[in-house]
């Protein structure tokens, strides 16, 4: 099973919605470039995010250990399908190639987002959530 994204083996689920959480290094040369690029994410990649149901997406950054952590929810019924069209999105893998290229992934193995096998992006266990 292909996945843009890592999930943890029980991702938490509310419902139809579930949350993920996941973490990578963002290489520390590369700190402003990626904040620069993120202020105007492409909006055919926007547009696929949406597309594939993912909501409330956010990245955060922690200078002083360099990793940046993302949560995102995904509200639809069949995630590898969705996550399928955003690999076959050509917008996307040029944004990814763009953003790869400011990381450095903690999954041993990784080669890049749009190789999807081992994820680029680790996944992280959620232990404590309320609504």
């Amino acid at each position: 099973m292909s996945q843009l994204w890592s999930s943890p083996k029980s991702p938490a689920t509310t419902g139809p919605v579930r949350r993920f959480g996941q973490i990578i290094k963002l290489k520390p040369e590369h700190v402003a470039k990626y904040k620069e690029i993120h202020a105007a994410v492409w909006p055919g990649v926007l547009e696929q995010i949406k597309d594939s149901n993912i909501r409330e997406d956010s990245i955060f950054h922690d200078p002083d250990s360099g990793i940046l952590f993302a949560s995102f929810k995904y509200i639809g019924t069949d995630y590898d399908a969705d996550m399928k069209r955003m690999r076959e999105n050509p917008k996307v893998r040029e944004w990814w190639k763009l953003t790869d290229s400011l990381q450095e992934s903690l999954v041993p193995g990784a080669k890049s987002s749009e190789d999807g096998e081992p994820a680029w992006w680790k996944g992280v266990e959620e232990v404590f959530y309320t609504p």
